[in-house]
C-alpha cells in the first residue's frame, strides 16, 4: 500500500531567510493557544532573544503551556533573563549543564545541537537557524509543516526536556527510528559507535542514482562519507557539495580544504556560498528524497552531538527544497581547483596541524 506523506502534513513553507522565519514563528506563538515548545541550540541574549522572550512571556501569562529547552554550552544559562516568562509560569531548561572534571573536554563537547519548534500539536518547525542576532543575515534551511507530525516531534522534545540534565546510558526510546506515514525522523545521540544519522547518510549516499546535493556550513567528513561520495561518483551520480566560502569558524574552513582539492580530484563538484555564511544543512537525493534537521556534515556533529533530521519524499516539500538549492547556487561560485594547488606552503601547514582536533571543531 502506498502511503501518502501529506496525511502527515496538510501545509509546508520553507524558509531560508533568517529574519522571514522569525516573523513567521512570532506570529505563530502569538495565536497558539495551548502549548509552545522550543529547542535551540543557541537563544541570544540580545535583542531577537528579548522578542521571543517577551512574547513567550506574554502568552505564558495568558495560560498558554511555555517550555524552552536551550544548551548550556550554546545558551550560557542567564539567571535574570528569562525572568518576565518563568514568573509568568514559564519553564526554562538547561541541557545538561557544564562541569569541570576529569571528562571535561570529551564530555563538555556532548550537547544538543537540535532546533525545532511545536505549537498546539498543529504546527512544526525544524531545521538549521537559531534564536540569535548572529545568524540574522545568514542563508538557513527550516521547514514548518502543519499536521499531524508535529504530535510526534512532541514526544521526542518531552523525552529531552525530562531527560535534559541526566547523564544517562541512552535506550531505544531515545534513538529508534520513528516512522511516521510516509517520513521518517533519526536522532543521534553522543557516540563514538552509534552515529544513527552518518549511518542512514551513507546508505542515502548508496541509494542515489542520478544526483546527490549537500548543503552544510561545515564540511568535514569521515572516511566512511568521503568513500561513499566517491563511489557515488564512479557510477555516474552526479554529486555537489555547497558550502560558505566564509563560515563563522575559521578554523573549519582552513581545515576543510585538506579534502576539497582531493575530492575535487575524484568527481566532486564544490560550490562556495558568496553573500554571506551559509547554515542550511540539507541532504537531497535524486531530487526526491531529502534529509533537514540539525546536523552539520562533520565529525562533531555526527560522533559528539544530539541531532535529528527529517526525512522524506513528499512531492510538495521536495519541490520547494529543489528551489531552495537553486537559489543557493546561484548565489555561489564553483570551487577554483588551480588555485586550490596554488594556496601557500603556511596553509598546507595549518591543514595538517588541526588534523587531530577535527573532532572537536
Amino acid at each position: 500500500m502506498t502511503v501518502n506523506p501529506m496525511a502527515a502534513i496538510s501545509k509546508s513553507y520553507v524558509f531560508d531567510d533568517t529574519l522571514r522565519f522569525y516573523n513567521a514563528l512570532i506570529s505563530d506563538i502569538e495565536q497558539a493557544t495551548s502549548f509552545v515548545y522550543l529547542e535551540f541550540y543557541k537563544f541570544g541574549h540580545d535583542s531577537i532573544g528579548r522578542r521571543f522572550r517577551d512574547v513567550l512571556a506574554r502568552k505564558s501569562k495568558q495560560g498558554v503551556e511555555v517550555k524552552l529547552l536551550l544548551d548550556s554550552w550554546g545558551s550560557p544559562p542567564n539567571s535574570g533573563f528569562f525572568d518576565n516568562l518563568t514568573n509568568n509560569g514559564g519553564e526554562v531548561r538547561y541541557f545538561e549543564k557544564i562541569r569541570f572534571n576529569l571528562d571535561f573536554l570529551t564530555r563538555s563537547h556532548r550537547r544538543n545541537h537540535r532546533k525545532m519548534v511545536i505549537i498546539d500539536n498543529k504546527i512544526l518547525y525544524v531545521g538549521s537557524a537559531n534564536i540569535t542576532d548572529y545568524n540574522m543575515v545568514w542563508r538557513e534551511l527550516i521547514v514548518r509543516m502543519e499536521g499531524d507530525l508535529a504530535s510526534i516531534f512532541r514526544r521526542i522534545f518531552l523525552l529531552m526536556y525530562d531527560m535534559y540534565n541526566k547523564y544517562i546510558l541512552y535506550n531505544p526510546e531515545t534513538t529508534i527510528p520513528v516512522n511516521f506515514r510516509g517520513f521518517e525522523i533519526i536522532r543521534d545521540v553522543p557516540s563514538i559507535t552509534k552515529q544513527f544519522i552518518k549511518k542512514r547518510y551513507i546508505r542515502l549516499i548508496k541509494s542515489a542514482r542520478k544526483k546527490i546535493v549537500i548543503e552544510t556550513p561545515y564540511f568535514l567528513p569521515s572516511f566512511l562519507l568521503r568513500l561513499a561520495l566517491i563511489k557515488a561518483v564512479k557510477k555516474g551520480v552526479k554529486v555537489i557539495v555547497v558550502m560558505p566560502l566564509h563560515s563563522d569558524v575559521r578554523l573549519v574552513d582552513i581545515l576543510r580544504n585538506k579534502y576539497l582539492g582531493p575530492l575535487a580530484e575524484k568527481g566532486i563538484q564544490f560550490f562556495m556560498y558568496i553573500p554571506q555564511n551559509l547554515h542550511a544543512k540539507l541532504l537531497m537525493i535524486d531530487d526526491e528524497c531529502f534529509a533537514i534537521g540539525s546536523p552539520n556534515f562533520d565529525y562533531r556533529s555526527f560522533r559528539f552531538q544530539h541531532e535529528i533530521i527529517l526525512m522524506g519524499k513528499e512531492k510538495k516539500m521536495a519541490a520547494k527544497l529543489r528551489a531552495h538549492v537553486n537559489d543557493t547556487l546561484a548565489e555561489s561560485e564553483p570551487f577554483d581547483y588551480a588555485r586550490w594547488k596554488k594556496r601557500p606552503f603556511i596553509e598546507k601547514v595549518f591543514e595538517w596541524l588541526i588534523v587531530p582536533f577535527r573532532h572537536l571543531l
